[in-house]
């Protein structure tokens, strides 16, 4: 299979079960991770997709009002990326 492109990896229990969100589609519960998760997920794996996409994903997030800090930076704290995210974090809120 071709597209969509996927990669799987592996989350410890704790990072795959934190900022998951169960949304109504259709009338059927799907478990979506929430917009800070994301965030931080894109700074953990940004060697894989590419630090310009992380950034990316941070600055539209906190244009669009969808981030909150202290969510992000629990998010970050789990994935392990809280001493990467800092800087980055600092500069959006200045």
């Amino acid at each position: 299979m071709d597209q969509p492109a996927l990669r799987v990896i592996r989350m410890s229990d704790a990072a795959l079960a934190d900022g998951v969100e169960l949304l109504q589609i259709d009338g059927v519960s799907v478990p979506v991770f929430n917009a800070a998760k994301t965030v931080a997920d894109c700074f953990k794996y940004r060697n894989k997709i590419g630090q310009d996409v992380a950034l990316e994903a941070l600055r539209d997030g906190w244009t669009q009002g969808k981030l909150n800090m202290d969510k992000i930076w629990h998010h970050a704290t789990v994935d392990r990326v809280a001493n990467v995210m800092r800087p980055y974090l600092e500069s959006i809120t200045a």
